[in-house]
């Protein structure tokens, strides 16, 4: 999976989810072949779809969002 399809992947997931997602739930839900998000992809979604991650309701948890 090359970037752009998965940026357009978690575009479309966390707009259709406005209360957001925890990675493990996007993962699940697109079946994306990652365990983990890549650092540096994560960086250019920030930048590029607005995405926020911020704290769920456990410690580990981040809820992933668009604005």
């Amino acid at each position: 999976m090359k970037y752009p399809e998965f940026r357009d992947a978690i575009h479309r997931a966390l707009r259709k989810h406005r209360n957001g997602l925890t990675w493990p739930e996007l993962r699940d839900r697109l079946s994306l072949p990652y365990t983990r998000p890549c650092p540096e992809w994560t960086k250019q979604l920030e930048q590029e779809i607005g995405l926020t991650r911020t704290p769920g309701t456990t410690r580990r948890a981040l809820i992933w969002k668009v604005q």
